[in-house]
């Protein structure tokens, strides 16, 4: 069983990531919808950073954790 303190930095550590990468996924969004002909890295890079996202996405809601908006 987790300290509370290590079960609030891992909870802090959580909310952080998911942030970091949903700004990774909508900036990889707009570089794919302002580009003429999206190459297939890009496409696949956008893939990938949208399933970590929703993935740590899900974590969060499992844990019951709020999100705060910019």
């Amino acid at each position: 069983m987790l300290s509370k303190r290590k079960r609030q930095r891992e909870e802090a550590q959580l909310l952080q990531d998911t942030l970091q990468m949903q700004n990774e996924w909508t900036r990889l969004m707009k570089i794919m919808d302002q580009s003429i002909e999206p190459s297939e890295s890009g496409r696949f890079e956008l893939m990938v950073a949208e399933a970590k996202y929703f993935y740590l996405l899900k974590e969060v809601r499992h844990y019951h954790l709020n999100m705060k908006v910019k």
